[in-house]
């Protein structure tokens, strides 16, 4: 093609070649062609804006990324190819190659470094937690924690500041731990002795036993918040119910009272009556032996035939008097009896199924209001596994109710040790238990369960020499935001279902 000179016969010459080799006139197309007919190539133009894009999201957090994205600043604020080549190279090659001395920070560079916005703030979040578990004793570690938070939250901590105060803090932090651990264990110990005195001197008084087991059970290390609140709860269920038999126990004992003092007073009568009634016959005795004639005797006869019958019948008024009294007191002592076993069974098993130990279907409410409160507060999962025995009518009928109560008692041993200390059995009715899984997802719920079902295959129950395998089914189903706990016990009971349609011996996340 012969050279064009006019730029005006170049651009005509442009588009008659777009329109011969069929391209699109767009504006990279015609410079292409143009820079091809005019025989000159333009430089390319230098991606500055985008440049910029990718320098905007690069990291920067350590002193050598810092100074290239300065570099690479520079390069594209002068356009130039080298630079940026150069710059690409050295952030590629930081963490894969020695490091070179002209890119290791120099001493200053480290002591200017500072700390990631979010693990200061980690650590000072860490501060404000371990505090309250030391008490408000030592001030100067309240005032030293006080110092190391405010810098942790200022804008730029730098690593040196960091490390000198985390240090101090930690050095004063474990004499004041070592301090509190001792503290702790002298008030147990002090409990201890308190509790096993009180029931040293109330030999005889077996509800007050039952609270002290309780209360030493709870105080048994390692302590935990849970078991103290359940223990709570549970003692002050005991004291209302103790309350109120003490208050029964007291009228018995009132009622008690009153029918001996009847009772002493119908002796008193029958003695007084006896006493006249002898009198009496002594003196128609006398009158007998001085009378002369058959008409003087007859009136003292008569007189004697309606004494003996007054006497007769006071001694049957008196008789019926007294077996009514003795039947009233031996009712009184049976009712007595009775409330002295109503508040044992209190003492011990208010909030607990009197069978399989676990809790009861008052124990499972409150406790589960608790972890509710809990996950809603804390902003963490929370789980209700529901669980049926299957074939659980099968064993009663073949080996017996008998049979049927042990086999629930084994499931309820088996489940309890492979929980977590956290997680919480309860017995739902009849073969249903219900499962509180705290901090836990649905999928994590599900394989709990699931290990369940594992170990009750490697432990059989024994009946009479024969090895029964246990097996349920259950549906797992989590707690969403504001979800209704009735709801999730509703969808993991639905869970349950669809595990026993499904064949049984399976979990169902609902």
């Amino acid at each position: 093609m012969a050279a064009l000179k006019s730029p005006s016969d170049i651009a005509r010459e442009t588009l008659k070649q777009l329109a011969a080799r069929r391209l699109s006139p767009t504006p990279d197309n015609y410079q292409a062609l143009y820079e091809e007919i005019a025989g000159s190539a333009s430089p390319p133009a230098f991606p500055a804006a985008a440049l910029r894009g990718i320098l905007r999201v690069m990291p920067g957090q350590t002193p050598a990324q810092k100074r290239l994205l300065n570099q690479l600043e520079q390069a594209i604020a002068q356009q130039s190819w080298s630079t940026l080549q150069s710059v690409m190279v050295g952030y590629a090659n930081l963490g894969l190659t020695p490091a070179d001395a002209s890119l290791a920070p120099t001493p200053l560079e480290v002591e200017a470094a500072h700390v990631p916005q979010r693990l200061a703030l980690a650590l000072a979040r860490l501060v404000d937690n371990t505090l309250p578990a030391l008490g408000e004793e030592d001030m100067r570690l309240g005032d030293m924690a006080t110092q190391l938070v405010g810098m942790l939250r200022s804008d730029m901590p730098t690593v040196a500041d960091t490390e000198r105060m985390l240090a101090d803090f930690g050095h004063r932090l474990s004499f004041a731990a070592e301090e509190q651990g001792a503290l702790r264990t002298s008030l147990l110990t002090l409990l201890h002795l308190l509790f096993e005195n009180i029931a040293a001197l109330s030999t005889d008084d077996d509800w007050l036993h039952g609270q002290v087991q309780a209360l030493l059970a709870a105080t048994a290390p390692p302590l935990n918040l849970r078991r103290l609140d359940e223990v709570e709860q549970r003692l002050k269920d005991v004291i209302f119910k103790q309350a109120e038999a003490k208050l029964h126990t007291r009228q018995a004992q009132e009622q008690m009272r009153e029918l001996l003092a009847t009772f002493i007073e119908r002796l008193a009568q029958m003695d007084e009556s006896s006493s006249s009634y002898h009198s009496q016959m002594e003196q128609c005795a006398e009158r007998i032996s001085q009378a002369d004639r058959l008409q003087d005797i007859t009136p003292l006869l008569e007189e004697v035939i309606r004494a003996t019958r007054a006497m007769a019948l006071s001694s049957r008024v008196a008789r019926g008097e007294l077996q009514d009294l003795r039947e009233r007191a031996e009712a009184r002592h049976a009712e007595i009896d009775q409330l002295r076993q109503e508040l044992d069974r209190a003492s011990s098993m208010a909030r607990h199924d009197a069978l399989t130990g676990s809790l009861n279907r008052k124990g499972f409410d409150e406790a589960v209001q608790r972890e509710v409160a809990r996950a809603q507060r804390q902003d963490t999962p929370l789980c209700i596994a529901l669980l049926d025995v299957d074939d659980f009518k099968s064993i009663n009928d073949r080996l017996g109710h008998a049979a049927g109560d042990e086999a629930l008692v084994h499931l309820a041993d088996v489940t309890r040790q492979g929980l977590r200390p956290q997680d919480q059995l309860a017995r739902y009715g009849g073969e249903e238990f219900i499962i509180i899984l705290p901090d836990t997802v649905v999928d994590e719920g599900v394989q709990v369960m699931r290990r369940l079902q594992r170990e009750l295959t490697t432990r059989y129950f024994l009946k009479d020499g024969e090895r029964l395998l246990i097996t349920f089914s259950a549906g797992v189903a989590q707690m969403a935001g504001k979800d209704d706990i009735s709801d999730a016990i509703r969808r993991a009971d639905q869970g349950m279902y669809l595990a026993k349609r499904s064949g049984k011996n399976r979990v169902v996340a609902a």
